[in-house]
């Protein structure tokens, strides 16, 4: 089942950046007990379970918005987790946990990624 994407803004290669939903929680993000086989990766699962909301306002660059139930970043480190094993996906979820820690804005962020991975 495709979601709906509302799209709040346009990345530099037409990326969009869906609105985050409301009451999104990062219940669904694997966790270190799903990550046995991937330990250098629990750090930065739990940076973006931290941060569902902005998370979930940021479009992955990677292509994977165009696989069934993906709705934003997030959804990258969820169920199947593309992140396990996606540079891309990983690389737009540490720039998002460093930025967010840093206290920048959803738009902030959302240029930074589409600066880099754009």
């Amino acid at each position: 089942m495709l979601l709906p994407r509302r799209a709040s803004a346009i990345g530099a290669r037409g990326v969009s950046h869906p609105t985050p939903r409301a009451g999104i929680t990062g219940a669904k993000v694997l966790t270190a007990a799903d990550l046995t086989k991937s330990p250098h990766l629990v750090e930065l699962f739990d940076g973006i379970r931290a941060i569902p909301q902005i998370a979930d306002g940021i479009g992955c660059h990677c292509g994977c918005a165009e696989l069934s139930g993906h709705y934003s970043l997030l959804s990258c480190y969820e169920g199947e987790a593309m992140a396990k094993s996606c540079p891309i996906c990983q690389g737009e979820g540490r720039v998002t946990v460093r930025l967010a820690k840093a206290g920048k804005s959803l738009n902030d962020i959302r240029a930074a990624i589409d600066a880099q991975f754009g």
